[in-house]
């Protein structure tokens, strides 16, 4: 039986132009020099992403976190992208990958998505964002059961959402470093739930489009 991590291979991955890189290609040989697993590396990802989130919730009162929180979006996406190279290119894949390739990734956009409401002063978009994040992930496997494949598309999908943060993270720094003020996490964050709300609005309009073509 495969995992979600082995059907990658055949289709249901991710798009990632970080895959083929040198840098991912030697980080995945090293690890696959010792004992790591998929599922290991996908649950590190979830201690990265709730540190993540704790940073960003203290920034405002401790700047500095928002650097931190802003590299731990990072390592958290290189977990991501290391436990299906691990799995699928070094051949470590298990009956559980499909669990380990899904469910980490909901807590770690709500541990993310929430401790930045809290660096924007407004935990309640904070909870909507992770909430319109898993229904992006929702309607991606729900069009997958369907037999439409796995729609990636944004503009506001997981990569574009830690991209929001990790920029939001660094500029938020800089503004208080400069003005003294805090209002970069806000505008990020009601970006990102305005794209996340057009990306699950898109998705469902391509499912409409499709299971109608199919008729």
């Amino acid at each position: 039986m495969r995992g979600a991590k082995e059907r990658e291979a055949t289709g249901d991955r991710r798009p990632l132009a970080s895959r083929g890189t040198a840098w991912a290609q030697a980080l995945a040989r090293g690890l696959l020099r010792t004992p790591a697993t998929p599922n290991g590396i996908s649950a590190t990802g979830i201690l990265f992403a709730a540190l993540g989130g704790i940073a960003f919730a203290f920034a405002p009162e401790y700047p500095w976190l928002f650097l931190a929180g802003a590299l731990l979006v990072q390592l958290r996406l290189l977990c991501n992208l290391l436990d299906g190279m691990v799995a699928v290119e070094g051949g470590r894949g298990s009956p559980t990958g499909a669990l380990f390739n899904e469910i980490p990734d909901r807590l770690e956009d709500s541990f993310l998505l929430i401790g930045f409401g809290y660096a924007a002063g407004l935990p309640e978009l904070g909870f909507v964002a992770a909430l319109l994040a898993v229904l992006t992930a929702y309607l991606r496997a729900f069009g997958a059961s369907l037999g439409l494949g796995q729609d990636f598309g944004g503009p506001m999908a997981k990569p574009q959402r830690m991209a929001a943060l990790t920029l939001g993270g660094v500029a938020s720094l800089g503004e208080i470093a400069l003005f003294q003020t805090l209002h970069v996490p806000l505008v990020v964050l009601a970006v990102v739930v305005a794209g996340t709300a057009w990306t699950c609005v898109r998705r469902i309009a391509r499912m409409a489009r499709a299971l109608e073509g199919g008729r």
